[in-house]
Parts: structure tokens; sequence; C-alpha cells
């Protein structure tokens, strides 16, 4: 690999209790589950042999815990960074899509349009989102050319790594797959991101993990 090109491999978390609920997580600091655990273990020995060179993670626990047990395997420390979080909901955190819609039925149009401009009350906008975590991902890029950096985040994240890496405008549907403790393989160059391979969840077997739905709609299979 080119001295000029970061080979970065996207983890999102393990599976979580509001995963199965479809509840909206956001910055709400929830746990994984007993599968998020052994997910994270699954997908910490599918990376050791990878030749990782330094692992990084959002802050919330979710992604904390996913990344710590594949930094135990690979044997390099780990950095938290606070702009790996998933997209901020504010008054959403913690509701299911069906109560969204319910109450707030403008907010659920906006955010089902994918309109960038739109946040909910306390949360981000789409566009401010992108602008964080896309710019979180391009600083590690940045500080490793040549290296392999494990980036463990959450599902919006991966989506707006997703669309980075293939010039998917951030108001086109989702038609990908991001699903909990899989592996994403992305480059970096001085030209910018490029898709390698998405979506792998051969190291979890039957299992496959959830797909996120955290973009208003679940992606079809």
């Amino acid at each position: 690999m080119s001295d000029r090109v970061t080979r970065l491999l996207l983890i999102r978390h393990g599976e979580t209790a509001w995963n199965i609920d479809s509840r909206i997580q956001g910055h709400t600091d929830i746990p994984l589950n007993d599968v998020g655990r052994w997910q994270a273990e699954r997908v910490a020995l599918a990376l050791a042999d990878e030749g990782v060179d330094a692992v990084f993670s959002s802050d919330l626990q979710r992604a904390r815990d996913t990344a710590e047990a594949i930094a135990r395997t690979v044997s390099r420390p780990l950095q938290l960074d606070a702009q790996l979080r998933e997209r901020h909901f504010g008054r959403l955190e913690g509701l299911t899509h069906g109560e969204i819609h319910a109450q707030w039925p403008d907010d659920a149009r906006r955010w089902r349009d994918r309109d960038p401009h739109y946040g909910p009350d306390g949360g981000e906008t789409l566009s401010a989102f992108y602008e964080r975590c896309v710019g979180a991902l391009r600083r590690v890029a940045e500080a490793h050319p040549g290296q392999t950096v494990v980036v463990v985040a959450h599902g919006g994240v991966l989506d707006c790594f997703y669309r980075a890496a293939t010039h998917v405008a951030l108001e086109a549907p989702r038609t990908w797959k991001i699903t909990n403790a899989s592996i994403n393989r992305v480059l970096y160059s001085p030209e910018g991101f490029s898709l390698v391979a998405w979506a792998d969840t051969r190291h979890l077997d039957a299992d496959g993990g959830l797909d996120e739905a955290t973009d208003g709609v679940v992606a079809p299979a």
C-alpha cells in the first residue's frame, strides 16, 4: 500500500437493547447487550490479522466497549474521539419511529425526506452532523498515512462515511446496509475517500446483525 494511503476499517458498534426496540439512541449512552458483547469479540477476532496500527472510537459506551475488545486483540491503545458520536437527536432520543410519527409528524416527514437543514429540537442538523463526523475521519486518516486504522462508531456515522466514499448526496435515500459489528473498508488518500468493500458480516455467521435505523427509514434487504 502506498505510504500516502490510509486503510480504514470502519466498524459499527455491537447490538444494544435499543437497537432491538428500534429506539433512537443518538447521544444517549446505551450499553451493549449480551449479543452486542459477543459481536464485539467476534469482530475483534476477525481483525486480529489485519495489521492494525491504531484504534479510534466514539466515546459513547456502546462504541467504546466494542472498540476495547478490538484494541485488546490487536494490542493497540484505544483513542476516544467525541467527534465520532452518533448524531444528536434531541427530543427524539429514546423514541421509536412510530412514536415520532405520532407525536411530531412534521419532524418525521423532514427526517424521512433527509432534509439536510433539519435538526430535531435540541439536536443536530444532518449537514452539521455530516461535517462533524466526516471531518473527524479525515483528521484520523491524515494523521496515519500508510497505516491501517480501525474506527468504531455508529450507524448514522457510517452512513456519512459511505456517502463520503461514494459521493452519494446527503438527500439521497439509503439503499445500503449498516449492520451491528459489520466491517466496512475505505481508503483515504490526498484525493479523498474511496470505497473498497461494505457490510461484511461473515464473522458473525448466521447472526448478521441489525441494520441501523437512524435515518427515519430502514434500508431494503
